[in-house]
């Protein structure tokens, strides 16, 4: 298999096998017109099996939304061929626009233009609570 080098882009790695594809949908990358490669199942020291996408186009990248689906990725960011920067992603405090609440007795059930804001409540369970009314948020979501 010949996957080309990214040239200015992103390399999402150490995405754990399985979960590359529901990145590659949340992320919104069958959307784009710029190469990006879905690399499954490769073997990993660290991982035993890993997922890996690289996007070949300088885009804007929601990185609480990668951080919530899958806090140990590393994003590698290249510019002109070269490695500029590796960001280690973590949960973040707080998600806004990720996920949707849905109790539908909250306020964001009746006023739509209202963001839909979660909150970290216990990060080893990787646990989020809807702001508004205590809801806790779905992985399936």
């Amino acid at each position: 298999m010949n996957i080309d080098s990214i040239r200015n882009g992103f390399v999402i790695d150490h995405i754990p096998a399985g979960l590359g594809m529901r990145l590659y949908q949340l992320l919104g990358l069958d959307t784009l017109d710029c190469s990006v490669a879905l690399i499954r199942n490769v073997g990993s020291k660290k991982l035993g099996k890993k997922d890996i996408i690289k996007i070949d186009a300088a885009i804007a990248i929601n990185f609480d939304l990668i951080g919530y689906v899958s806090p140990d990725v590393t994003v590698n960011i290249i510019r002109d061929g070269q490695l500029v920067e590796k960001k280690a992603i973590a949960l973040p405090k707080e998600i806004t626009g990720v996920i949707r609440c849905k109790n539908p007795r909250c306020i964001t059930s009746t006023e739509q233009e209202l963001a839909h804001r979660f909150k970290l409540t216990d990060p080893e369970q990787h646990i989020y609570r809807c702001i508004y009314c205590e809801t806790k948020a779905s992985y399936d979501e």
